[in-house]
């Protein structure tokens, strides 16, 4: 999951450098929207690390949210933009973080404590990326 964003903001700030990609500030506004959500959702590596794991997907899940509708309200580069960081980030709707009790789980499967931070981690990289884009920030 890391990976797939870092690779996703390697691409958009090369694009962005050789000014294939010119940023209107419709897509400023968007990626400064996006980039509180995010930061809103999964706060730092220590804040996370004290929530239990129901609350910890729970923000990630919040933070796969806010990629989503910011995805519903571009279009162009920043709508591919989003679109391929949501797909980067689709493992966690696999996850759960309740016990199956012998039902079903539709597919959904605990993840380790290490997947949690990786996830977190990836969406912090994706914040940094939009804070970046939105000229708030560096990635």
């Amino acid at each position: 999951m890391r990976r797939g964003i870092e690779d996703l903001a390697e691409e958009a700030q090369r694009l962005i450098r050789d000014q294939v990609w010119v940023l209107t500030s419709a897509e400023r506004f968007a990626a400064a929207r996006a980039a509180a959500e995010l930061r809103a959702a999964v706060g730092t590596e220590q804040s996370q690390q004290s929530l239990s794991e129901v609350d910890r997907l729970a923000h990630l899940r919040e933070a796969l949210a806010a990629v989503a509708i910011a995805l519903a309200h571009v279009h162009g580069r920043l709508a591919w933009f989003f679109g391929a960081a949501a797909t980067a980030l689709t493992p966690v709707l696999h996850w759960r973080a309740v016990p199956a009790e012998d039902g079903p789980t539709f597919g959904a499967v605990p993840p380790t404590l290490e997947q949690y931070t990786e996830a977190e981690e990836a969406v912090r990289q994706l914040e940094s990326t939009l804070a970046a884009m939105a000229g708030i920030g560096t990635a």
